[in-house]
């Protein structure tokens, strides 16, 4: 690099603190370890491997900010795909291997030898306000779109719960199935869903702020300086940087109506509804980009290209392709579209095939095979042929009047406003006979428009087609624009400003909403005799030649997409919420709190199937209980098309039947009609574990309290949770074991009996966590009041790594001891532990001597070696819940907590164990009879430790279960 070019590369670096500075103020209102989390791991994770690997398998394009553009999005393509193959392994962190990978390539594969060339300041700083400008809007209105905190996150749009559901199913499982109706395969795109897995994995950030805001906002960034690099890649001129950057910002389609700005048919830039609440196609943009670049590369057949640089290329467009046709059903016809119309023609200009465009169709047609066989699963798409269907809903929902003139119009005006980026192709001085990239970019662009108009889906997702040939068209008005020569400059820019003033005084002068029979044509007539005035005054002013004529006719036709955009950004300002609450209240904290006390194989069963509660239209599109529980729900929604903002025009249909009648009905009774045989063949045959009630739709039947064991309550929601059939010899629901190990997202693993490293998991008891003793070996010797040791081989018991059976631990009783029969078989509900001091401490009790809680034959219950209840699982609470934590008694329990005593333990020699006064079981010769127990002595109960129980810390108990006996005071 020269001195000037040195000078102008560090002149450019002056402007990037604007690209993190832009990252925290968008992101401000969340906490900055969020933030420094997510932007260190696009940096270390996926930036730098994947501008390494751009660079090698490409040769890079001789400019290094847009290497290190396109080699960020490429970086996301990569981890698109070795996510699920670490998550099938149970390796979710299996994207940390990037940068390993990254430096094999980078030492393996020889470096292009490349001039590098410097970007201007100017261009840079071009860049740099555009992604200013991005920040902005998105804390103004970004960021307000889709609450997640707050009453208003009650009423978000249902797109927002379904992404958040599958983020949490692709988190935990692979291969995945539907979260919010368990028990079929997902046969959807789920490509940036893998992006957000493994984002929440490495940086444990919670799945909503990463999905409604930090990974939105960075696409909204790779799009703008995606187009940015793609721009000086086709026109080989950094003036092209701030240009396409500008146009992604500020362009749009032609929208003459003000009352046409909606959520959902215009507005199709990368700043409208349709992309921020669908992370599929802002994810599926951010990786078509590359993928265009690195198609003209391969293209542009270059004398000084290798072999192994073509082949490279190749490699780097296979692993773009394959991420694509796991992102976006819409993504791959519209660049299948152009780059069929690109092989023909250089086949028949070069009368030879062109392998390199066949190798790539070839990979196309590969990957949308795979992707419709095995991911999809042969699914038929809900897309169905029907000519003008799209521009007729559009006329259902802007005006009553409902006549032919006012169709036609309505689909010439939007299919001209989708086509007018188009006409940049004029200014491109790279002619048609030179690049195929113009034929390319173009059939794309009008294949997205002609999928658009001929097909039709009730849920709208047609108008994804044009969302995605919105890129081409930018493309192209970028690459004519880029095509200018600086003086030109001073006539186009004039003639965008021409544009846009013309199209906003058509839509001021219109009316508010269609009432007469010139609505429709007024706004437009009066934007392009305005523009074509403006035009002629420019170039007779000027006294321009005739070929600036042309460049300022391109200018003004593209500045017509200008102002409707920024149109809509105003409008978009409040967010598109429902005007009921879709979550019910408390929701939100009960599914958390079922995710921090269960495993990622349990499954909750729930009476909440509709967006609204208590209607009699059920719209079942109800997904948040699987997206803040991160858990397989047996039932809850099965609409899949459902529109942000609930508006249904006469025409759609909202949902089928479920498929499965049988489980539905189970579903319901267990809410409705509940008896043990429901609810033990949701437990054995389908695996619930979890109940979760919303009371808007009913109130609590008296069996379902009975039945099953509340742990949580806070608005109106309810948490419930079923155990194992009660036995003869166990009148009350054995506790489960806690869930198989699985691995938290800050990587630490979580093995059956461990507990959580979330705060607030699990509410701790007064004395802490017990240590145990491995339950086939006698108790070990310990000095009074003192603590056993721990085992000898393993950790302590209740620690992280440690293990617990999966059964409760057998108990058993002396042979010719009489039994209770009033318990059915079990002793007095007595615990047999020394009573609790005000402090939460056991009494004074002389060694030797026994509490006064004997078991029938004179033998005092006893505990396993480590000082639990022999009924009871280490580490699982019981007992309701509020959400600060604390639990509250059960009445099925003759200790706090709600663990029922159990018939008194043996030691290996045949005989119970005896107990110290701290609750440690004593040193006892084999085969001999403990010592005579002191009568008097005062009784009370002991938590699992082996410690006494206190009051909660937090506040009275649940009014749930009534308070427990108060322990006996002891004689003096």
């Amino acid at each position: 690099m020269t001195r000037p070019g040195r000078a102008m590369g560090l002149a450019s670096l002056a402007s990037l603190p604007v690209l993190p500075l832009a990252w925290f103020i968008a992101l401000q209102d969340h906490k900055p370890w969020m933030s420094i989390a997510y932007l260190g791991y696009l940096l270390l994770v996926i930036a730098v491997p994947g501008t390494l690997f751009w660079r090698r398998l490409t040769g890079g394009t001789g400019w290094f900010a847009v290497d290190a553009v396109l080699g960020t999005s490429f970086g996301l393509a990569v981890e698109a795909l070795i996510y699920p193959v670490g998550r099938y392994f149970d390796i979710p962190l299996a994207a940390l291997l990037m940068p390993a990978l990254a430096f094999g390539v980078y030492r393996g594969v020889p470096r292009s030898k490349l001039p590098v060339k410097a970007t201007p300041w100017w261009a840079m700083a071009g860049v740099m306000v555009a992604v200013g400008v991005v920040a902005a809007w998105f804390v103004r209105v970004g960021s307000q779109l889709i609450p997640i905190d707050g009453p208003a996150a009650l009423r978000s749009d249902s797109d927002a719960a379904r992404n958040l559901s599958l983020a949490g199913e692709l988190a935990h499982h692979f291969p995945p199935q539907i979260p919010y109706a368990s028990g079929r395969p997902l046969t959807s795109h789920f490509g940036v869903y893998d992006h957000l897995a493994s984002a929440h994995w490495i940086t444990s950030i919670e799945l909503d702020v990463l999905t409604q805001r930090m990974a939105p906002f960075a696409f909204l960034l790779l799009t703008v300086l995606g187009a940015a690099a793609v721009g000086v890649v086709l026109t080989g001129r950094s003036v092209a940087a701030p240009i396409g950057a500008g146009l992604t910002v500020a362009a749009g389609d032609l929208a003459a109506w003000p009352w046409a700005v909606d959520a959902r048919l215009f507005n199709d830039s990368p700043f409208s509804m349709g992309w921020l609440t669908n992370p599929s196609q802002s994810f599926s943009t951010v990786l078509m980009l590359p993928l265009i670049a690195v198609t003209a590369m391969l293209l542009r057949r270059k004398p000084t290209q290798t072999r192994a640089q073509v082949i490279g290329m190749l490699v780097a467009a296979g692993v773009l392709i394959a991420a694509i046709s796991a992102t976006k059903a819409s993504a791959l016809p519209v660049y299948a579209a152009g780059l069929a119309a690109a092989w023909v023609y250089l086949t028949v200009r070069a009368r030879r095939l062109n392998l390199r465009a066949l190798a790539l169709g070839v990979g196309v047609a590969a990957c949308y095979g795979f992707t419709f066989l095995v991911v999809l699963r042969g699914k038929p798409s809900g897309i169905e042929f029907h000519p003008a269907r799209t521009f007729r809903h559009m006329m259902d929902v802007m005006t009553a009047r409902h006549t032919t003139a006012a169709l036609v119009v309505i689909a010439v005006v939007v299919v001209l406003g989708w086509l007018l980026p188009a006409v940049g192709a004029v200014l491109i001085r790279r002619r048609v006979p030179r690049d195929p990239m113009v034929l390319l970019l173009l059939v794309g662009l009008v294949s997205s428009v002609v999928a658009t108009g001929l097909l039709y889906d009730s849920g709208q997702t047609q108008v994804f087609f044009v969302r995605t040939g919105f890129i081409y068209g930018v493309l192209l008005a970028t690459w004519g624009l880029g095509s200018l020569e600086r003086k030109q400059y001073y006539v186009a820019a004039p003639g965008l400003l021409i544009g846009a003033a013309a199209i906003y005084w058509g839509r001021y002068r219109s009316e508010d909403s269609c009432t007469g029979a010139n609505c429709f044509g007024q706004p437009l007539v009066v934007a392009l005799v305005i523009a074509v005035i403006g035009v002629g005054v420019l170039c007779l002013l000027f006294r321009l030649k005739r070929q600036l004529w042309a460049v300022v006719a391109v200018a003004v036709v593209l500045g017509l997409t200008v102002s409707p955009t920024l149109e809509s950004l105003k409008e978009f300002a409040s967010p598109a919420l429902t005007a009921y609450e879709s979550i019910a209240p408390g929701g939100i904290e009960a599914a958390r709190f079922i995710r921090r006390n269960s495993g990622p194989g349990d499954l909750i069963a729930t009476n909440v199937h509709c967006r609204e509660a208590g209607v009699d239209r059920c719209l079942t599109g109800s997904y948040w209980i699987a997206g803040y529980a991160e858990r397989r729900v047996l039932v809850e929604g099965w609409a899949y098309t459902q529109r942000v903002d609930d508006s249904y025009a006469a025409d759609e249909k909202v949902q089928g039947r479920f498929w499965n009648p049988e489980r539905l009905r189970l579903n319901d009774e267990a809410f409705t009609t509940p008896t043990r045989e429901v609810l033990e063949t949701l437990r054995t045959q389908y695996g619930v574990q979890w109940l979760l009630f919303d009371e808007r739709l009913a109130t609590p039947p008296v069996a379902l309290e009975r039945l099953a064991e509340l742990r949580f309550h806070y608005g109106t929601v309810r948490v419930y949770q079923l155990y194992p059939r009660p036995t003869s010899s166990t009148p009350c629901p054995t506790q489960t074991p806690f869930p198989t190990g699985t691995q938290t997202p800050a990587g630490q693993p979580s093995t059956p009996g461990s507990f959580p490293s979330t705060p607030g998991a699990f509410p701790s008891s007064p004395g802490g966590f017990p240590t145990s003793q491995p339950p086939s070996g006698p108790p070990s010797s310990q000095p009074p009041g003192t603590a056993p040791s721990r085992p000898a081989g393993g950790a302590a018991p209740g620690a992280l790594g440690s293990t617990v059976p999966t059964q409760p631990l057998a108990s058993s009783q002396t042979p010719g001891l009489p039994l209770s029969p009033s318990t059915g078989g079990l002793p007095p509900s007595q615990s047999g532990f020394p009573s609790t001091q005000p402090t939460g401490q056991p009494t004074s009790q002389p060694p030797g001597t026994f509490p006064t809680s004997p078991t029938p034959g004179g033998f005092p219950s006893s505990q396993t070696p480590g000082g639990f209840s022999s009924s009871q699982t280490p580490g699982f609470p019981t007992g309701t819940q509020t959400p600060g934590g604390t639990p509250s008694p059960n009445p099925c329990a003759s200790q706090p907590g709600g663990f029922p005593s159990q018939p008194p333990t043996q030691t290996p020699g045949g005989f119970p164990t005896s107990q110290t006064p701290s609750g440690l079981p004593s040193s006892q010769p084999t085969g001999t009879f403990p010592t005579s127990q002191p009568t008097g002595l005062p009784t009370g109960s002991q938590t699992p430790g082996g410690f006494p129980s206190s009051p909660p810390p937090s506040g009275a108990p649940s009014s749930t279960f009534p308070p427990p006996t108060p322990p006996t005071s002891p004689h003096p």
